[in-house]
């Protein structure tokens, strides 16, 4: 019958002839030190050791512990007005933070240098494993080697069937299941799982893209922002917006021709529940324009998470408040100050801050005067107004309300120096005060507010929405996220197709009969390339009938015999190929396989 046994291989005795079964990987092989000669060889190493997975893996962790400040501290790129506050409120630690370049980590010297030393170590990994891999390739499956009893999965019968037709029609049968075989010496050599290596390959050649990726958008983009009110437009130009963050190879010079009109923004929120008051729909409403050519509008709305994409630009949705309409009047009549003004929200409920700025209020006492107001705007005001203060209770306009306080003087915008528009500089200024107390006012739609010693009127006239818009220009989003699709599909196949190897040698023996021999071996431990033995031997059971006779001894001069304990008995199916008894167990300090031990430097 059958003679079937997995178990751990003993050394083989040739390494020559059995050093192509064993290797069943294109990781390089790596040196455990310096080789060579002088400064030579310590290059060599080096090179070796930067290109190692050890080092990869330690960059990959710097490199993320790296990235943790930047995420922590403000960033100048993203936004200088946050940057130069935290800067106002910690001024001790300001001077050691701006010497370690923690206000511009992803720029920084050291960030930089951990970024290129592991670009170097993937590229040195991959081009010589790429290399390699195609050698593989383009090489026929290693021969069988000449004891095929010491692979780690074996079964041998005798037939009487041709051993040339045998070894043909294993052949056929391998070629079937998907493997890459030759026929040759007397022996069919089979090989399958190259999958495996080419998810590794794919993971390193993916990780390499990420990489790039964010380094050509870290490169290449820019951004910036702007609040509009409806009713009004925006041309993508750096005059119209509010900041604007460029890049090395992204400047002011390089933004996109496009444009947009506000027409309308659509607001809604849940009105009863745990979650009242949050916002259900966000939507702006927009015509919009490519080129120079204004007249040529196209309809569109932009939410959130759904930019508005314009030729290599997308415009993204990030914000919306409320902008008062007010008119400020001086002592003769005269309207000097008339229009929105964008308040900014403070919590969820869009409880709004805002200036309001009169530049030309023209003369009081022989003075030139300019007038100022800080308020509140309450899209829903409490009833109880002196028990709450000024806090909204809903984000939609149910129940407005602009709370007003009034300064007079020198606002200071003629000075040349660049102002907050949202921030009002007192230092020259004087607050206005009725009847001993400061001079505020609470203003619903239609109501006015007339100004103490003589300064004018003010009438709340309605309010206008706004939306803020983020203008981004990222050229490398595309490249990273393949990248990591295909990181992903890669580490998939590497660590689930399995790389193994089968021989078939069927020999005729002094007695006239066919030794059939099936062997198989596998870079992993697993029970799938026994699986895949036993199908085979099966199979064959058509083309190579085993006899009722015990199979012949091995040919002494090919290696030793098997042991007789491990040989399967007379009633022993033909085509068992599982594991090992219990009693044939491994010794657990055996190795598993032929396969040398692991390189610790090695990628694999």
């Amino acid at each position: 019958m059958s003679d079937t046994r997995t178990r751990p291989p003993e050394p083989p005795e040739d390494i020559a002839d059995t050093e192509a079964a064993e290797r069943l990987s294109s990781a390089p092989a790596e040196s455990d030190g310096p080789t060579g000669i002088g400064v030579l060889g310590w290059f060599r190493w080096m090179w070796r050791q930067l290109t190692s997975m050890r080092v990869a893996l330690i960059l990959l962790f710097m490199l993320s512990l790296a990235a943790i400040p930047g995420s922590l501290i403000p960033q100048t790129s993203q936004n200088a007005f946050k940057v130069d506050t935290w800067k106002g409120a910690h001024k001790t630690l300001t001077p050691i933070y701006e010497k370690l370049q923690l206000f511009d980590v992803y720029s920084s010297v050291w960030f930089s240098a951990i970024y290129i030393l592991l670009f170097v170590s993937l590229a040195g990994c991959i081009v010589p494993r790429t290399w390699q891999f195609v050698g593989v390739l383009r090489a026929k499956p290693p021969a069988a080697p000449r004891n095929l009893t010491r692979m780690p999965v074996y079964a041998a019968w005798q037939s009487d069937a041709d051993a040339e037709a045998v070894n043909r029609a294993a052949y056929q049968r391998l070629r079937k299941r998907g493997f890459r075989a030759h026929l040759g010496g007397g022996a069919v050599a089979a090989e399958k799982g190259y999958l495996r290596e080419v998810g590794n390959l794919l993971f390193h050649f993916s990780l390499f893209a990420l990489l790039a990726g964010f380094a050509w958008a870290s490169l290449a983009s820019g951004q910036g922002g702007k609040l509009v009110i409806v009713g009004q437009g925006y041309s993508n130009t750096m005059t119209q917006l509010d900041d604007f963050s460029g890049s090395a190879f992204y400047t002011s010079n390089d933004l996109d021709a496009f444009g947009f009109k506000l027409d309308g923004f659509t607001a809604t929120y849940q009105t009863s529940g745990d979650q009242m008051g949050t916002a259900r729909e966000y939507a702006a409403h927009i015509r919009y324009w490519k080129g120079a050519d204004d007249t040529a509008l196209t309809k569109g709305d932009i939410q959130v998470n759904h930019p508005l994409e314009i030729g290599g630009s997308k415009v993204f949705l990030i914000g919306h408040g409320y902008a008062p309409v007010v008119t400020v009047k001086n002592a003769k009549g005269e309207t000097v100050y008339t229009g929105p003004t964008a308040f900014l929200p403070q919590d969820g409920n869009l409880t709004s801050t805002g200036v309001i700025k009169v530049n030309d209020y023209g003369d009081k006492d022989g003075k030139k005067t300019q007038l100022g107001f800080q308020g509140y705007f309450l899209p829903t005001a409490p009833v109880n107004f002196d028990q709450t203060g000024p806090i909204s209770l809903f984000p939609a306009a149910a129940e407005p309300m602009l709370v007003l306080t009034a300064w007079a003087g020198d606002l200071g915008t003629d000075s040349g120096l660049p102002q907050n528009v949202y921030q009002l500089n007192t230092t020259h200024l004087t607050q206005l005060k009725q009847d001993g107390d400061i001079a505020r006012a609470r203003l619903k739609p239609g109501q006015g507010w007339t100004l103490p010693d003589g300064y004018g009127t003010v009438s709340f006239d309605g309010y206008q929405e706004w939306a803020s818009f983020t203008v981004s220009h990222r050229p490398g989003n595309a490249i990273a996220l393949t990248g990591a699709v295909c990181a992903i599909l890669g580490l998939i196949g590497s660590l689930f197709v399995q790389r193994r190897r089968i021989w078939v040698r069927a020999t005729t023996t002094p007695d006239g009969r066919t030794l059939v021999e099936v062997a198989g071996l596998a870079r992993s431990e697993s029970a799938k390339i026994a699986e895949e033995l036993a199908e085979l031997a099966v199979d064959l059971q058509d083309d190579a009938p085993a006899t009722d006779d015990a199979p012949a001894e091995p040919d002494p001069a090919a290696g030793d015999a098997p042991a007789e304990d491990e040989r399967a008995t007379e009633d022993a199916p033909a085509a068992e190929a599982g594991p090992a008894a219990p009693d044939e167990a491994p010794a657990p300090d055996e190795p598993s396989g032929p396969t040398s031990p692991a390189d610790p430097n090695s990628k694999e």
